[in-house]
């Protein structure tokens, strides 16, 4: 009778264990999905000023259509329901070199630059950015956390029972490691 009662007991230790360590392992990768969403949120605000962006630079600078044309493509395919979270991190990519691109053919324009159009927009989609940044290191931060859990033992038994995969991290691009011109920024038609 007394081995009854400590086999029940072993048996009712280690179902609790193992309920707790599945739905810990749930509530992380829960929590990925959480920050990829407030990603998201911060990338759909980009989007949405695209257009803006484009309507003012075409004001000025019709030339520029292949830039303009690329960013435009690109925005449309992010208001796709049906990508990956992979796919939409490719397509906040491109949309990123889009708009450095365009950024950086505006430079040729002081007109569009002074404008108080354009000015209210970068001013406004520097926010953005600083908004994106913030959600991708709190991304970041989540999905290293997820990373580190599912790989650890005894957690890694229990992600691979329940098909828990690695998630990838947010990197940055090769023109946004670009080092900042500075004497551009001091020139005096720029200040």
């Amino acid at each position: 009778m007394e081995n009854h009662i400590i086999i029940a007991i072993v048996s009712g230790v280690s179902s609790l264990i193992i309920i707790a360590l599945y739905n810990y392992l749930r509530r992380k990768n829960n929590g990925v999905y959480n920050a990829f969403g407030g990603v998201e949120t911060q990338l759909k605000k980009r989007f949405d000023l695209v257009p803006n962006l484009v309507a003012v630079v075409k004001k000025y600078a019709n030339h520029e259509q292949n830039i303009l044309t690329k960013v435009a493509e690109v925005r449309s395919l992010a208001g796709a329901s049906t990508l990956s979270n992979d796919q939409k991190l490719a397509l906040d990519n491109q949309l990123a070199a889009s708009m450095h691109g365009l950024l950086l053919s505006v430079e040729n324009y002081p007109t569009i630059q002074a404008s108080e159009g354009f000015m209210n927009l970068q001013r406004t989609l520097n926010e953005v950015e600083a908004q994106i940044s913030a959600a991708r290191r709190t991304y970041n931060a989540v999905v290293t956390d997820y990373n580190n859990t599912i790989q650890t033992f005894p957690n890694n038994v229990m992600a691979w029972l329940m098909n828990l995969k690695t998630k990838h991290v947010f990197h940055i691009e090769d023109f946004e490691r670009e080092p900042v011109s500075v004497e551009k920024l001091f020139q005096p038609d720029q200040l």
